[in-house]
Order: structure tokens, then C-alpha cells, then sequence
């Protein structure tokens, strides 16, 4: 599984402030998320990743393992919906990458298939289950594309998900937005939204963007 833009945008931008609890993240691959987030938070923060692909969930293991948070990182390799049915842990935040295409034209591999299409995971059934592992007051963290977000907002309503915080992603300023980030919470509050540009007038990495991401880079 690749080290994707989106991943590391919503690992940077997702609001960790407060947190002492536990995280969960949803569809983990090579676990990138749930380490940045590991890295962001304090050392009472536990956290679980789930992950169905087998071969995904033993690369995420691995890096578990070999990095400095290795005693507060578990991978469970399973489908969200058997982890749901199983597990008793409730959790303060909860973050995925989810996959968003409707099925359509088959990946050369399983694999990127799992990763692509909503037909392991449905974004009302990921919706669902990640209500009721959240504790009363948990959020949810999660990047699409822009279009597909709609209807993802609206279907978060329905399970008694709020959205809370709204940034739309493009690649140039006078670029159309193709990505979202969205922060959802169980209490209706006041939205807050902004606009993140990537890249500026020079193709270069923006300020902004540098700001945000600069613990992950090694090159800003």
C-alpha cells in the first residue's frame, strides 16, 4: 500500500487537542495514519487498526513494531464488521481513508481492490459501525474526494454523525477542489470550513501545506 497525499493530509489535519483516550483506524493498509497520529499524541493514547487485507495487516505489524510506539499499537486483521461484533473497546476518535469507488473495473489485485471499492465496505455500514464503537463524545476523521463527501455528510446525518470541521483540498489555487477533510462529532455544532491549497503559483510545495505536514517530511 502506498504513502498516499491523502493520508498524510488527514493525519496532519485531524485535531488530536485533549486527547487521552483511544483511537481506532479503519482500513489501516501500511498502518501510515495510525502511526502519524501515534506520533502526535502522548503516550497514554492507545491505539487499534483494523485492517481485511491479510498481506496489508502483517506490513502494518511490522512497522508497528519497529516504531517507538510499538507498546500502544495493535493491528487486528479482520473485517470492521467482525471487529464491531467482537470487541468491547469504544474509542475518542476514530480516523479512515475509506475506500470510495461503487464497483466498477477490477484492480489487477486484490488488494487494491479492498483498498478501492466500497464494496467491502460500504461508506453507510463504516458510517454505522464506527457510531457504535465511538465513545459519547468521539469524533470521526475521514478524507474523499469532494463529490463523493456529499453524499457522505448526508448519510453521516442519518447515523448521528455531525460534521464539525470542513477543509476542501486543491492542488492550485485557482484549481477546483477534488479532495475533502472532515471531522464529525455526535453534537450538532457551528461548521467550521477553510480551503488548503497544496501547491503555489511555482508548483512548489504552498506555505500552508508546509506548515501542516513539516513533522512528516524530511525534505521541508
Amino acid at each position: 500500500m502506498k504513502v498516499g497525499t491523502d493520508s498524510i493530509l488527514l493525519g496532519s489535519w485531524t485535531d488530536i487537542s485533549n486527547l487521552d483516550g483511544k483511537i481506532l483506524d479503519i482500513g489501516t493498509g501500511s498502518g501510515l495514519l495510525a502511526l502519524m497520529l501515534a506520533q502526535r499524541t502522548t503516550d497514554v493514547v492507545q491505539i487499534d487498526a483494523v485492517e481485511l487485507d491479510q498481506n496489508a495487516a502483517t506490513q502494518a505489524a511490522e512497522n508497528f513494531v519497529l516504531s517507538p510506539w510499538a507498546n500502544r499499537m495493535r493491528v487486528h486483521t479482520c473485517s470492521l464488521q467482525v471487529f464491531a461484533a467482537q470487541t468491547s473497546e469504544r474509542y475518542d476518535l476514530i480516523v479512515s481513508n475509506p475506500p470510495y469507488y461503487p464497483q466498477g473495473v477490477e484492480c489487477r489485485n486484490v488488494s487494491r481492490n479492498t483498498a478501492r471499492y466500497t464494496s467491502e465496505l460500504s461508506h453507510q455500514s463504516l458510517l454505522k459501525h464506527a457510531r457504535e464503537l465511538a465513545t459519547d463524545n468521539g469524533r470521526m476523521a475521514v478524507v474523499l474526494p469532494t463529490d463523493v463527501g456529499v453524499s457522505f455528510i448526508q448519510a453521516a446525518a442519518q447515523e448521528g454523525w455531525f460534521i464539525l470541521h470542513y477543509t476542501e483540498i486543491a492542488e492550485f489555487d485557482d484549481r477546483v477542489a477534488r479532495r475533502s477533510l472532515m471531522l464529525f462529532g455526535s453534537k450538532p455544532v457551528n461548521q467550521q470550513s477553510d480551503r488548503l491549497v497544496i501547491r503555489d503559483k511555482s508548483s512548489e510545495y504552498s506555505h500552508d501545506f508546509r506548515l501542516l505536514t513539516k513533522d512528516f517530511y524530511l525534505f521541508f
